[in-house]
């Protein structure tokens, strides 16, 4: 099953939907194949969501595998293995074996921990998630101040004070990552490729949202 739902996460992404949510993958899923993932008396009508999902998230699923990553909120993408994965089923050479993981090195088995606390908000603000959604014209300037973890009546030395701390922090993981992508806390792997996202959108939301920002620093002042 899980190879079966792995070519069906390649229909999604080559159709254009990346990342693409487990509700999309659920329905792309059972509809190109029905009688694996119909719900027991109903599988020409209703996919069997559950059967699905165990697929997905299981300890033998596409993302124990290593063949999908979740980027946010049942947000998934097919990672290179599993791209790879999907090469090979389609050129008949049966079902893939996982890829080998190899321990990392001893100093990099983690971030520390303020870091790594950082890291889990980014990758799980409203802000990074409609972004990746190809919604950015939906971003909120309240969905900015979360994502730089602002206050909404901060004062103006702490507005400038945190854009730093966060570009900051994002150089510092950068470098943390150069020797190999890590596991957070919350179990979410993250490369530089995610580093890099986050400071592209760090950068983004500070231009989109200067005039508000700077409202914000003006009426500190005042008070």
């Amino acid at each position: 099953m899980p190879e079966k739902i792995l070519l069906s996460a390649h229909d999604l992404e080559k159709a254009g939907e990346s990342p693409f949510s487990a509700e999309s993958l659920i329905v792309a899923s059972w509809k190109r194949y029905p009688k694996t993932f119909g719900l027991k008396g109903f599988a020409e009508h209703y996919p069997d969501s559950n059967k699905i999902l165990a697929s997905i998230m299981g300890e033998k699923g596409l993302a124990k595998k290593g063949w999908l990553l979740k980027v946010g909120q049942k947000l998934y993408v097919l990672t290179p293995d599993g791209k790879k994965a999907v090469l090979r089923l389609q050129a008949g050479e049966g079902p893939p074996p996982p890829p080998v993981r190899t321990s990392p090195p001893p100093a990099f088995k983690g971030l520390p921990g303020e870091l790594d606390s950082v890291l889990v908000r980014l990758l799980d603000s409203e802000a990074l998630y409609k972004h990746l959604e190809d919604r950015k014209p939906d971003i909120t300037f309240t969905d900015a101040l979360q994502f730089w973890g602002l206050a909404e009546k901060a004062k103006a030395d702490e507005i400038d004070q945190q854009l730093v701390i966060v570009r900051k922090q994002l150089e510092e993981a950068r470098e943390k990552l150069e020797k190999s992508a890590l596991t957070l806390t919350n179990g979410r792997s993250i490369s530089q490729e995610d580093v890099d996202l986050l400071g592209q959108l760090h950068h983004y939301l500070q231009e989109r949202f200067a005039r508000h920002l700077n409202l914000m620093r003006q009426r500190t002042v005042k008070s």
